[in-house]
């Protein structure tokens, strides 16, 4: 059993920054570094999209190109947290926020992750 909480959502102007946490608890003994971990969003209307993916160890890390050089995606497997710095936002990144966690390899894809935290919402205003 995995579990994920989100935090640092909220309502930010175009061109401002936000970072998002996802503090992650295994109780199953496995430990965090054991698990890849992705960012996901979903906006009103919409499917779920990929943001990024962070693999293990942090050597990893790829992001959807609409976020590439504005977003950065980070992990600290001693505190069990990943984050999604973003910057440069846009109104069109306003969407309900997801971290999620898939045991060892990483993906882009929401179907292969096994856990998902509840969400922050993300507005940014025009």
């Amino acid at each position: 059993q995995v579990q994920l909480v989100e935090s640092g959502g909220g309502l930010v102007q175009a061109g401002g920054s936000l970072r998002l946490s996802c503090t992650v608890s295994t109780i199953s003994g496995r430990p965090f570094s054991n698990f890849a971990m992705g960012w996901f969003r979903q906006a009103p209307g919409k499917e779920r999209e990929f943001v990024a993916a962070i693999s293990w160890n942090g050597g990893k890390i790829y992001y959807a190109d609409s976020v590439e050089a504005r977003f950065t995606a980070s992990r600290d497997n001693a505190k069990n947290t990943v984050d999604l710095q973003m910057n440069s936002l846009r109104p069109e990144d306003t969407a309900v926020y997801y971290c999620a966690a898939r045991f060892f390899r990483d993906s882009s894809l929401p179907s292969e992750y096994d856990y998902w935290g509840q969400g922050t919402q993300v507005t940014v205003s025009s």
